[in-house]
């Protein structure tokens, strides 16, 4: 019996009592039902299943180790109705089948480090509305495929709101992907070196909320910009795109090299959306600084 307490018999799976676990059961195939007995005794009885590949489980067969697990189904123990520690039981699956799949999306996101809105520090940073921001967090604007700029210097908190944004998304449920600028446009340039390019735009296409994070950091040339304007008009008004660039819209021309071209995509990434910016100031530099003023005055 394997680790799950359930038998394998003719393709089809079948639970016994957890207790068993490890042992070695004998399981007695009729005609229309399934009887298991762990020596002479029976332990369980099913009805057969005819179709291959299926699974039939007994909840009572995992009653008595959850009833025994520490901290676990309080209720059950002070004799909750069957019916109700059923419905306690189904609710705590579901809520740990709703973490895991977060937790998947989450890691299909690909960023680069963990950022939350709880750690976000609006305090001190007064140029971000935290109202604002936890409008956003609703995921109102992704379920509309509406676009999201995060403008500011370095330190201010453009890519920690990028990533914390993008991580409520995925709790939300919604298909989403992190990239730098840079590594994004190297990619496509890649793909259509390799005659792959169409397949890698439908690629991120597909996804509710693509965060392209650093633009304006390097300079793209004419070929790179024009392959992630490819990227941005497979996805406008379809899904959303979110970004933060260390560069206000005008000094995208830094980056932009060709003036139509980055008109076009300042106009993709702007037309309905929101526009968050984060300032000048480094809260992360002053963060630092107070820091180590702490630490010399406690020395």
């Amino acid at each position: 019996m394997d680790r799950f307490s359930q038998i394998s018999v003719r393709t089809n799976r079948y639970s016994v009592p957890v207790r068993l676990i490890g042992r070695t059961v004998r399981a007695m195939l009729h005609a229309s039902e399934l009887v298991v007995y762990d020596g002479q005794q029976e332990v369980a009885r099913h009805e057969r299943l005819i179709a291959k590949g299926k699974t039939r489980l007994d909840l009572d067969h995992y009653l008595e180790a959850l009833v025994r697990k520490p901290g676990a189904f309080a209720a059950a123990r002070d004799q909750m109705s069957y019916r109700g520690f059923l419905a306690e039981l189904l609710m705590a699956e579901c809520d740990d089948r709703a973490r895991r799949r977060s937790e998947r999306r989450i890691k299909a996101a690909q960023f680069p480090r963990e950022k939350s809105l709880r750690a976000f520090d609006f305090e001190a940073n007064g140029n971000v509305d935290a109202a604002v921001i936890h409008t956003l967090a609703t995921c109102e604007w992704v379920k509309k495929g509406l676009p999201l700029c995060l403008i500011g210097d370095s330190g201010t908190g453009k890519s920690h709101l990028l990533i914390a944004l993008g991580t409520e998304a995925a709790m939300a449920g919604f298909r989403v992907r992190y990239t730098l600028a840079t590594k994004l446009v190297n990619e496509l340039v890649e793909a259509a070196d390799e005659k792959v390019l169409t397949k890698t735009i439908a690629r991120y296409g597909r996804v509710d909320l693509l965060c392209i994070d650093e633009l304006g950091y390097m300079e793209l040339d004419r070929h790179g910009a024009e392959l992630l304007f490819q990227v941005l008009t497979e996805r406008e008004e379809k899904n959303s795109v979110a970004i933060a660039s260390n560069e206000s819209f005008g000094g995208w021309t830094k980056t932009f090299t060709d003036p139509r071209l980055c008109a076009a995509i300042v106009d993709r990434l702007t037309f309905g959306g929101n526009i968050i910016e984060t300032g000048t100031d480094s809260y992360r530099l002053a963060s630092a600084r107070a820091a180590r003023a702490q630490s010399a005055a406690s020395g």
